[in-house]
């Protein structure tokens, strides 16, 4: 009976993970892949277009990324989100992708 409660809270426990909204202006490559429709080059191609922009304003913003379109967008608009807070200039995201790269 333990195992069986165990198992249901670890359950419950991961249950939020699954239904996380990605924020496309933080978001890692590997967060961007788990996204529906999303492989390597695509999540590439987001976070080169969130370097060149200084972030995304909109989450419709994103059919501006190559390989982008609206069925993909109107299929990832329930999973991403911009966040709340105001976008990085390009300038301070390549910044803080390298400090991430240094402490690796």
């Amino acid at each position: 009976m333990k195992k069986v409660i165990l198992g249901y809270l670890m359950y419950l426990m991961l249950l939020p993970a699954a239904y996380a909204v990605v924020d496309l202006n933080v978001a890692s490559q590997a967060e961007l892949e788990s996204l529906n429709g999303i492989g390597p080059a695509k999540a590439q191609a987001i976070i080169d277009y969130r370097k060149k922009n200084g972030g995304f304003k909109s989450v419709d913003e994103l059919d501006q990324v190559p390989g982008i379109g609206q069925a993909t967008l109107a299929n990832l608009k329930k999973d991403v989100s911009i966040g709340g807070k105001k976008p990085q200039s390009a300038e301070a995201i390549v910044k803080t992708e390298k400090l991430g790269e240094k402490k690796k």
